[in-house]
């Protein structure tokens, strides 16, 4: 089961827990509580349902909510519901709330600060967050949205019903593809299948779902769950209105969305159709991609033919040069290395002004790059979104590279991929980024990644006994690898993570790999806590011990358990790896690309059958290779090493790790922020899947607080945010600093904006927030009182 509600008594209330993607939800009551009524939703493959069968996030089903006559219907989409009774509830997280009435319909919506009143009638309360909540109240009351809390105080006790959504996607099915080409056109065609719109609600990530798989096959075979038939181009119905309203603060959308009525504002009190669950279908845009007969021009179209909802053909069935062509325009597009670039280049454009675009949409919101951009769109916002998607395009079009470029969001991923039929089942989870496609192309370092000094520290390479360098110069170790080993790829500048997927060892990018994907995506149930495993297997190390041991687990609204292991010999280290059930491994010790060191020898992780760990961090010398294996073995992904590590930098490096995965950064977002602001050298790279991460963030979208000194006394303020599982690209997050508090788009950074420190102060007091000041890391930990640096 995905959703489960508990009962605690400590302090008294209940907890959701989402057993797939280990997420958590702590509501506090004045009293204890007993669940009432626990009932599951499953989604059902046909046949009519109502709002509570269905997960909205699925990739599989279209939804449109049922009649809310019946007072037993809940009108949102949800796994699971309860009741329980009381006359309070607190959520000690930050959230976004908004409130909708008994239709479905919103109301209000409210920010850190504010306060909203419930009246004697049935409404919901939205909260968006790690797993998506509602309650239907039927009481008058005030709700409170603080820094770091939300209450509710109803004037009676009252029966409340929760409804829980956990916010895991699959994709709806498998395309089987032979290597020809025009099959795999086809193929990536049928990806779009996954959208649930086509207007600019859909850079909403939730309104994104999965596409389905590819495999590669002898004949091509697509499932009847994706059929190609029509979804048009606008949102309409209340409900619709209602989950984009409920669910913007943080980038989380719901619903498959028939989009050819008359688009609404909010609270217009549309009437909702009935409850009916149909096949997922494909978008019909009228709109093609014409690319080169390539793989590669093939793989480099599907990101752009996905979020267009475009029909991919190789140039030999139009006999004209590379095009995007649509009923309104046609645009040329270059062949050659050039083609990749302006494929890029477009779906950066498109998918930026629509994220402006939606903000005159069904949830309307001041966005900071809409503020500093609308005077200078040579184009009204409040007219591009009544346009149809070709339309709009042609719009776009028009502002100069220059003026959008320096306001868009930063781009998650950039995929290096072989230009071969294999990588069509590389597709899917790049395109579930949207992820830039360039080919696995480099150039040869010409130098190997630094070594450390050749002096009397500990370093953590299994190749001696002693593991310590001589004091005088020494003759290359086997931990000196040939360049011809490595490779730089082309492109290293354009995204946050920049994903290996070819031969050789990666230097500026992290090495990929198809399993790490597959892996999470058959990923079981988990127990109830995060399940946290230390291993150190040298004595002389203990210090890196201690340090994670106070770090990891320090958040108190989430479980955390941590197992400690120390001089593991190979059998219980195999033992621990394939039967632990451990979400997060952080090995300590020595390594070779023969294994991992134990006091009986060295474990190679190549001779094991599976694993069953979800991410790790082997902080060891050279480690890359038994990293690589745990990754193709059932891992998510993790963080290695390869080459040899001084004692002292690998301290340094793996509790700054330690403290970014343990407030809620993914893989590539904590290597990056350790990176940019610590003495980490490029010794250290992903493997496997560098969105993976091991706990949910607080509040939103993970960031980090960039100050600067002026010489007027006051400070630069910014927010360099990253995107997560729960918060992919087109989230929109919002800072409670008054001055900078219209929402931006994530990821990305703001710019920088004048605080008094006073301000400053207080913000900092009640978000534990990583801060880089000067480009110096501090650990803003714990509510109360920062010390400014």
């Amino acid at each position: 089961m995905t959703i489960e509600f508990t009962e605690v008594t400590t302090p008294p209330g209940l907890e959701i827990h989402d057993s797939i993607e280990q997420r958590h939800l702590q509501i506090e009551t004045p009293e204890p509580v007993s669940i009432e009524s626990p009932v599951s939703h499953t989604i059902a493959a046909t046949a009519p349902v109502s709002p509570s069968n269905i997960d909205a996030n699925s990739a599989s089903a279209r939804y449109e909510p049922a009649s809310t006559d019946d007072p037993q219907n809940f009108y949102f989409p949800v796994n699971k519901t309860c009741t329980i009774e009381t006359d309070e509830l607190r959520f000690d997280q930050p959230h976004s709330v908004t409130i909708h009435d008994g239709a479905g319909r919103t109301e209000e919506n409210f920010a850190a600060g504010e306060r909203g009143q419930l009246d004697d009638r049935t409404q919901y309360i939205g909260l968006s967050g790690p797993i998506k909540l509602y309650c239907r109240i039927e009481s008058p009351g005030t709700i409170d949205v603080g820094l770091t809390a939300v209450r509710v105080n109803l004037e009676r006790t009252t029966e409340i019903e929760l409804g829980a959504r956990s916010l895991h996607d699959r994709p709806a099915g498998t395309i089987t593809t032979p290597p020809d080409i025009d099959s795999m056109a086809t193929s990536i065609s049928v990806l779009s299948s996954a959208l649930k719109t086509t207007s600019p609600e859909r850079t909403w990530p939730t309104l994104r779902g999965h596409p389905p798989l590819i495999e590669l096959g002898d004949t091509l075979e697509i499932p009847d769950s994706i059929p190609k038939s029509t979804i048009r181009d606008d949102l309409s119905g209340s409900y619709w209105e209602t989950l984009s309203a409920s669910e913007t603060a943080l980038g989380s959308m719901d619903g498959c969305v028939n989009e050819n009525e008359s688009r609404t504002r909010k609270g217009s009190g549309t009437t909702e159709p009935s409850g009916t669950l149909t096949n997922l279908t494909t978008p019909e845009t009228a709109i093609t991609i014409t690319t080169p007969p390539t793989y590669l021009s093939l793989f480099q179209a599907a990101p752009l033919a996905f979020f267009l909802g475009a029909t991919v053909l190789p140039t030999t069935h139009t006999n004209s040069p590379p095009t995007l062509h649509t009923p309104q325009f046609e645009y040329s597009l270059p062949t050659g290395e050039e083609f990749g670039d302006e494929i890029a280049a477009l779906l950066k454009r498109f998918f930026f002004l629509d994220c402006l675009t939606r903000t005159e949409g069904i949830f309307q919101y001041d966005l900071l790059e809409r503020s500093f951009l609308e005077g200078d769109l040579p184009f009204d916002l409040v007219s591009a979104y009544e346009k149809p998607l070709p339309e709009r395009l042609e719009l776009y079009l028009e502002p100069p590279t220059e003026l959008i470029e320096e306001y868009s969001p930063r781009w998650p991923l950039t995929a290096h991929i072989p230009p071969e039929p294999e990588s069509v089942e590389l597709l899917p989870f790049i395109v579930n980024e949207l992820g830039i496609v360039r080919p696995s192309r480099g150039r040869t370092p010409e130098t190997v990644p630094s070594q450390p000094s050749a002096d009397t520290r500990l370093i953590r390479s299994a190749s001696k006994p002693d593991a310590r360098r001589p004091s005088s110069p020494s003759s290359p170790t086997s931990s000196v690898r040939d360049a011809s080993e490595f490779v730089v790829p082309t492109v290293t500048d354009e995204s946050i993570e920049h994903a290996w997927f070819g031969n050789n060892v990666p230097q500026n990018a992290s090495k990929a790999t198809i399993e790490a994907y597959r892996n999470q995506l058959d990923r079981d149930a988990r127990n109830d806590s995060i399940e946290i495993l230390l291993v150190c297997n040298d004595a002389r190390m203990l210090d890196e011990h201690d340090l994670l041991d106070a770090t990891y687990g320090t958040r108190e609204e989430l479980p955390f358990e941590i197992h400690s292991e120390f001089g593991v010999d190979t059998e219980k280290l195999a033992d621990l790896l394939t039967d632990g059930g451990y979400d997060f491994v952080h090995y300590i010790g020595h390594a070779t690309e023969d294994g991992l060191r134990c006091p009986d020898g060295d474990l190679d992780v190549r001779t094991l059958e599976s694993v069953d760990v979800g991410v790790f961090f082997l902080n060891a010398c050279q480690s890359y290779h038994q990293a690589l294996a745990l990754t193709r073995r059932g891992a998510f992904g993790g963080v290695s090493t390869y080459s040899d590590v001084a004692n002292d930098d690998a301290v340094t490096a793996g509790e700054t790790m330690a403290r970014l995965l343990n407030r809620g950064f993914p893989l590539r977002g904590a290597l990056e922020i350790a990176r940019q602001n610590t003495g980490l050298g490029d010794q250290y790279l992903i493997v496997g899947d560098g969105s993976a991460d091991i706990a949910q963030s607080e509040g939103g979208a993970p960031a980090v607080v960039q100050l600067t000194n002026r010489e007027d006394g006051t400070v630069d303020f910014a927010l360099q945010s990253y995107s997560t599982k729960e918060y992919r690209l087109g989230t929109a997050t919002e800072s409670s600093l008054p001055t900078v508090a219209d929402w931006h788009l994530s990821p990305g950074y703001t710019p920088f904006l004048s605080v008094d420190e006073g301000s400053l102060q207080e913000y900092l007091s009640w978000n534990e927030l990583p801060v880089v000041h000067e480009k110096e890391l501090f650990w803003n930990d714990g509510v109360g009182a920062f010390h400014f640096p």
